[in-house]
C-alpha cells in the first residue's frame, strides 16, 4: 500500500490505488494539500477515486493528472500522465473518475498537491446551505454537525477562529462496513448522501457504450 512518489516542487503524488488516505496525507509535505479532507474512507483511494471524491468544493476529477486502471475486460489502461497538459487523444481520466467501477478498477494515480501557506479542520453546528469563507477547500456534514477543512492564506484560514478545532483525523470506515455508496444517510456532502451499502448512479446510455468499449 505505498506511496510512489512525492515531487514537492512539480505539485504531485503517485500512490497506488488500495494506497490508505490518511497515509497520503502523511505522505505529502506541510504546506500542500491532497484533493481530498484528512478523512479515512472505505477503499482507500481507488474508493475515492470510484465515488468521484468526497466532500471537496472543486472539479475532483482535474486533480487527478494521471491513471492506470484495469478495465472490466481485462486490459489495462495508462491515462493521463504527470503533468497539467497530458492528453492525447481521448481523454480517459475524468470519465473514470466517479464512474463507481462501471469503467473498470484503478490500479495507480497521480494526483495533483495545492499549496497552502495554512490550514486547519473545523466544525460547528450547521448546514450546507450556510455560505463559507474562500479557504473551505472541503465542506461536508455528519449529522446535524458541519466540518470544514480550510487551506490557503493564514487570513482565509483565520476566518474559523471561532470554530471548534479537531485535532486530528476522522476515520469514517467504521461507518460504512458494507461500503460506502450513494443514498439516504447521515453523512453528506454537495454531491451526494452516502449510505452504508448504498447505490451507484444509473449510468447515461452513452456511459454504458463507453464501458462496453473497453
Amino acid at each position: 500500500m505505498p506511496v510512489l512518489a512525492v515531487e514537492p516542487d512539480d505539485q504531485y503524488l503517485v500512490a497506488t490505488a488500495d494506497t490508505p488516505l490518511l497515509a497520503i496525507w502523511e505522505a505529502v509535505p506541510e504546506k500542500l494539500v491532497p484533493p481530498f479532507p484528512p478523512v479515512e474512507l472505505p477503499g482507500g483511494l481507488g474508493g475515492l477515486l470510484a465515488r468521484g471524491g468526497f466532500g471537496q468544493n472543486f472539479f475532483f476529477p482535474s486533480e487527478v493528472l494521471g491513471l492506470v486502471f484495469r478495465t472490466p475486460s481485462g486490459r489495462v489502461v495508462r491515462a493521463g500522465g504527470r503533468v497539467i497538459k497530458n492528453v492525447q487523444g481521448y481523454d480517459l481520466v475524468r470519465p473514470f473518475v466517479g464512474s463507481f467501477g462501471l469503467l473498470g478498477e484503478a490500479i495507480e494515480a497521480t494526483l495533483r498537491l495545492r499549496p497552502a501557506r495554512a490550514r486547519g479542520f473545523f466544525k460547528k453546528p450547521g448546514g450546507l446551505e450556510e455560505p463559507l469563507p474562500p479557504a473551505a477547500r472541503f465542506a461536508w456534514v455528519d449529522g446535524e454537525t458541519l466540518y470544514v477543512y480550510a487551506a490557503g492564506h493564514p487570513r482565509e484560514v483565520e476566518a474559523y477562529a471561532d470554530w471548534e478545532p479537531l485535532a486530528g483525523p476522522l476515520d469514517y470506515r467504521p461507518r460504512f462496513p458494507a461500503g460506502m455508496g450513494v443514498g439516504e444517510g447521515p453523512i453528506r456532502d454537495r454531491r451526494f448522501a452516502w449510505a452504508d451499502g448504498g447505490s451507484t448512479p444509473e449510468p447515461t446510455p452513452l456511459f454504458k457504450r463507453l464501458a462496453e468499449a473497453l
